[in-house]
């Protein structure tokens, strides 16, 4: 399971990448994983401001339907065009061309009460089958 040190995450399993103020989200491997082949993606509306634990984005796959969530308070200012038509762009890349939408939290700081990748690792299942 590829969990990157250089991000943060939430128990919902979005993580995030800080660019100056921007946070980049996705969806980590692991919940990709478990999705199977995603089939869709409904992104979330540039110009929104969302509060953290919204539900702001849907992705789709064979198997089910799971939320997105914002992990922080903020405005979403940009989403990935390319997943519209290559929604599997996420299972082949979570965490680069895979990524959901950018934002600009209300309070950067907060990106502090979220997990790193050790506290991550320790919630999700061991999959060494």
């Amino acid at each position: 399971m590829n969990v990157p040190a250089d991000l943060r995450y939430t128990k919902t399993h979005e993580w995030i990448r800080v660019d100056g103020k921007i946070i980049t989200v996705g969806i980590t491997d692991y919940a990709q994983e478990q999705l199977g082949d995603l089939t869709y993606v409904e992104p979330p509306t540039p110009k929104d401001n969302v509060d953290a634990e919204e539900e702001v984005a849907v992705v789709e796959s064979v198997k089910a339907a799971s939320d997105v969530y914002a992990p922080l308070s903020g405005e979403i200012i940009a989403v990935n065009p390319l997943l519209v038509q290559h929604p599997e762009l996420i299972n082949s890349d979570p965490y680069g061309e895979g990524w959901i939408y950018k934002m600009q939290p209300d309070d950067l700081s907060e990106v502090d009460m979220l997990l790193d990748a050790d506290q991550y690792e320790e919630l999700i299942p061991d999959s060494d089958e």
